[in-house]
């Protein structure tokens, strides 16, 4: 919309796009695998997943339909307030179905699913706030910040890791897991002040997320202490577009650490939420980086996507370069920015447009294959 006179709503195209990337693609994906991998098979071959999978795509589809025409308004909050109630519906059966015994994976998965309920109380608020005190207060933007926070770093990324460290069961030392497990949930919960930091000047805060963050980068370095003795023997086990995604999902959560440390610098965390390309940048660093790449691994690995197909090998190098080169020009012009030096190029948008086509080509070709191994009959 940079580039030609589309005759549309730019606010109302952001919206849908956030939502069916949000509730549809992750949420959607990781509901799949957890059932797989965390439901027994006889609870997971009763009609109750796949109706409430569909009962939720369909949720998915209002929003996706709704958000274009009219924005936040009666249809698309309708089908978002569907979404919330049918994920709470989900997050129950899953406590209930899932194995008794509490694996570390089991662990991650209870906690991620609670940060998801958890962060809906941030949805029921914008009402009230936005009757009461509008939509400039810093209450309604707080519950907003609520939200996403534990979405994508509490339901989300405990999710992914959950899933990934299924592979590992049995396999990892209790203790380190034990020290990751407590240092990141208590790393989530103090990182929030970071977004709060934006609307309610206090030095607490400000405090409260530095504390976050290096105990983040502490929980991650014993992750990779506790991973460290499987990794050689489970790499060897990989095709090479599920070590691909793997490691770009693991580069990018380690630059995403990485950044959140960068923000502690004081002049750095006044302008990190005014600069809209370092924004898009990060919440692209975690959709597409973080969680899309681990659960691109996690279904080549199990062959659910099968990694010897030319399709999904194009797919993945096509959607990598496409993440990589949109994420270095977004990156690169919020710096620009903040130094005051203007437009890193003429062509800016146009780079931004071409680069975002192999994410979409990569997709594509993916799906494409998808569709050939069901018309050979090789799944079902």
């Amino acid at each position: 919309m940079h580039l030609f006179p589309l005759n549309l709503n730019y606010s109302f195209i952001l919206h849908a796009h956030s939502h069916i990337a949000m509730l549809g693609w992750a949420y959607l994906m990781i509901y799949v695998l957890i059932v797989r991998f965390f439901i027994p098979k006889v609870k997971r071959e009763k009609p109750f997943y796949n109706r409430l999978f569909w009962l939720t795509e369909f949720s998915v589809v209002g929003m996706m339909i709704a958000f274009p025409i009219q924005g936040y308004a009666l249809f698309s909050i309708v089908f978002s307030t569907m979404h919330i109630i049918l994920s709470y519906v989900f997050c129950l059966r899953i406590w209930r179905d899932s194995s008794e015994e509490k694996t570390e994976a089991q662990k991650l998965l209870f906690v991620g699913i609670s940060c998801m309920v958890f962060s809906t109380f941030g949805v029921w608020c914008l009402g009230p706030a936005l009757n009461m005190l509008g939509k400039q207060s810093p209450f309604y933007q707080i519950a907003i910040q609520f939200f996403l926070h534990f979405q994508f770093n509490g339901w989300f990324l405990f999710a992914v890791l959950a899933l990934f460290l299924k592979q590992f069961e049995g396999k990892i030392d209790k203790r380190d897991f034990k020290i990751f497990f407590t240092l990141l949930i208590t790393a989530t919960l103090l990182t929030f002040a970071f977004p709060g930091s934006w609307y309610l000047k206090n030095g607490l805060l400000s405090w409260m997320n530095a504390f976050g963050v290096i105990l983040q980068m502490i929980a991650f370095v014993y992750c990779c202490k506790m991973l460290k003795p499987q990794i050689s023997i489970f790499k060897c086990n990989l095709d090479i577009p599920a070590k691909a995604v793997y490691t770009l999902a693991i580069c990018s959560l380690f630059f995403k650490i990485a950044i959140q440390l960068l923000v502690l610098i004081p002049d750095l965390n006044e302008v990190s939420h005014q600069i809209r390309n370092l924004i898009i940048g990060f919440i692209h660093l975690t959709t597409l980086g973080i969680i899309t790449g681990f659960l691109f691994g996690i279904l080549i690995q199990n062959n659910l996507i099968s990694g010897k197909s030319s399709f999904v090998r194009l797919g993945i190098k096509s959607f990598i370069l496409g993440y990589v080169m949109t994420e270095f020009l977004l990156l690169l012009q919020g710096i620009f920015f903040y130094f005051e030096k203007g437009m890193i190029s003429y062509y800016y948008y146009e780079s931004i447009f071409l680069m975002s086509i192999f994410i979409i080509t990569g997709l594509i070709l993916i799906l494409l294959s998808l569709f050939k191994i069901k018309k050979q009959g090789l799944i079902n």
